[in-house]
């Protein structure tokens, strides 16, 4: 059975220590690196390229860096690397802690008392591709928000992301949207991985439903 290389960032070490033996335990994942502050974070993410990395929302005062987040760290990797998997942990049970990391491109997103056995299928869950937020917090984001994660999340694509999001919209395979765009497929796929992931969808075809009716039922 393969194992997944993750990087822990908590400004914490007793919670670093404590998550790092958990994970290691379960023999689903290599812990490769542990940051104290978001910027250590993304050099350890540049350093060993793991396939997740779990990230506090919240550094202290104190973290050794220059005021970089969660929040920013995540929106950071997603320029620089978007093939890793951010999940977002956090003390606060909170709708808007949730909009914002949906919007900067988080694909799970977990409170610090969850327990050991939800806290390790939800990476399981994001690892393989798929993404993870707590059912009841999410429909509280939806209801509380002006509007839902997934349309809020929509204003964070990259023009290039957006065109494959019409051309989901569209019925378009992988290898079809390559070609219209004079890309490869891997690069479509990775594309669409973090459309999933920031729009807070289970799946493509979920992702394509948002997209038509951000548009009132027709594409642009």
């Amino acid at each position: 059975m393969s194992t997944f290389r993750i990087v822990i960032a908590d400004d914490h070490a007793l919670a670093r220590e404590g998550l790092r033996a958990m994970l290691e335990r379960s023999g689903r994942f290599e812990v490769v690196g542990e940051a104290a502050s978001g910027e250590e974070a993304l050099a350890l993410c540049c350093q060993h390229n793991p396939d997740l990395v779990l990230l506090d929302i919240r550094f202290s005062a104190s973290a050794r860096d220059t005021g970089i987040d969660g929040l920013e760290a995540a929106r950071q990797l997603y320029d620089t690397n978007p093939a890793i998997a951010v999940i977002i942990l956090t003390m606060h049970d909170s709708a808007d802690y949730l909009r914002a990391a949906i919007a900067a491109g988080a694909r799970g997103f977990m409170t610090k008392d969850a327990s050991r056995e939800h806290i390790l299928a939800a990476l399981e869950q994001v690892a393989v591709g798929g993404v993870a937020y707590p059912p009841a917090l999410m429909r509280r984001a939806v209801i509380t928000g002006d509007r839902s994660p997934a349309f809020a999340a929509l204003e964070r694509l990259t023009p290039r992301e957006r065109e494959v999001l019409d051309a989901l919209a569209g019925g378009r395979t992988n290898k079809e949207i390559a070609l219209a765009l004079g890309i490869t497929p891997g690069t479509v796929k990775t594309h669409v991985e973090r459309v999933i992931g920031k729009l807070g969808v289970r799946d493509r075809t979920q992702a394509a439903v948002i997209a038509v009716e951000h548009r009132g039922g027709r594409l642009a």
